[in-house]
């Protein structure tokens, strides 16, 4: 039985906009700190970024997915990891971590498509 369903709204992370459906206020139980969004698809044009620059995460964990294109993380421990479709990159920030998640530096060529 489908109680809810939540519609994705806009939300701007830095160099993009993602359709954020985490956190919904009217699905507390899943938490404040549970944020689902999707991006894409995207076309890879020369001159544009789609990186998501350093930025820090305290007590969370992330969990990035790929259908589509690839991504490099890089974190402050020193943990380097193309992102490719179907592959997870799991982070636990504890007392903190800085991270970025960059498509530049990860082998995506002119015109691929990116989600």
């Amino acid at each position: 039985m489908i109680e809810n369903i939540i519609p994705a709204r806009e939300a701007s992370i830095g160099s993009m906009d993602v359709r954020r459906v985490l956190p919904f206020r009217e699905r507390r139980s899943v938490g404040p700190f549970i944020f689902v969004d999707d991006f894409g698809p995207v076309e890879v044009v020369g001159g544009t970024s789609l990186d998501v620059l350093p930025h820090p995460h305290i007590g969370l964990a992330t969990v990035t997915y790929l259908f589509a294109g690839r991504m490099t993380h890089r974190d402050s421990l020193g943990s380097v990891q193309v992102i490719e479709p179907g592959a997870v990159n799991w982070m636990t920030a504890g007392r903190g971590i800085v991270h970025s998640e960059r498509v530049s530096d990860a082998g995506n060529a002119a015109g691929s498509v990116h989600n």
